[in-house]
């Protein structure tokens, strides 16, 4: 493992599939719920490690479009540990100069929840240090899809030409239109998978896989993982 440096090139952007809360639960003979109640420290921890470490933007997946299918019990659980964490953490994220912004298909999810979040939005909204995006009912493929709707309507109606299509402009149509494409993608629990997340804006991002569960997950796995991408040289497809 590559040492962290502070004086070299820090990533602009990090993006994290939090991966293992379930399974660090059963280890401890703990419900699922434990699991994603620990997880939750994680993120107060990782944000504001990534605020000392001066990353501008930190994106989380926090509930996928396929995670709708998980027991009942369990997704309430979920919705009323955001909403939770939300109105207990905004003043925090308010003092720490961290801007809330959310991707995903968050008209799914419920009224209380929802609410709660589009208030965490407004409240941080005049914000500009780090930029935490948290990555809600949200699938690429999905979002992917979405943006191709818009622009054939856009087409459609006369407001572009298909001749004019290109990356930038896709990218435009995105959830994430506006933001950096991440550098660096950190999967927790030593999972193997890209999940559905940001497949479009991953094209060129350096992945780094730890076997630590998301409970787990300290400022020293977040500086390992960076230190494993300063060592990397990114060459977006040149020499």
């Amino acid at each position: 493992m590559a040492a962290f440096d502070p004086e070299s090139e820090i990533p602009r952007h990090i993006a994290i599939i939090m991966d293992g809360n379930g399974r660090w639960a059963k280890e401890r003979d703990l419900p699922r719920r434990e699991g994603h109640r620990a997880g939750a420290e994680s993120v107060e921890e990782c944000l504001k490690s990534c605020g000392d470490l001066g990353i501008e933007y930190l994106t989380l997946y926090a509930f996928s479009s396929e995670n709708w299918k998980r027991p009942e019990q369990e997704v309430n659980a979920l919705m009323g540990l955001l909403a939770h964490f939300l109105k207990e953490k905004t003043p925090t994220l308010i003092k720490a100069n961290v801007r809330l912004q959310v991707i995903g298909q968050i008209e799914k999810l419920p009224g209380s929840s929802r609410r709660q979040l589009e208030k965490s939005i407004r409240k941080t909204a005049d914000n500009d240090g780090l930029t935490l995006v948290v990555a809600l009912s949200y699938g690429s493929r999905e979002e992917i899809v979405d943006a191709t709707r818009e622009l054939m309507r856009k087409s459609a109606e006369g407001e572009m030409s298909a001749d004019n299509l290109d990356n930038e402009t896709f990218s435009n149509h995105l959830y994430t239109r506006g933001m950096p494409d991440p550098d660096l993608l950190i999967r927790t629990s030593g999972e193997f998978r890209i999940s559905n997340f940001l497949l479009w804006q991953i094209s060129y991002a350096e992945i780094y896989i730890t076997e630590t569960f998301w409970p787990d997950f300290r400022r020293e796995h977040l500086e390992t993982a960076i230190g494993e991408y300063q060592k990397r040289h990114r060459r977006f497809g040149g020499l």
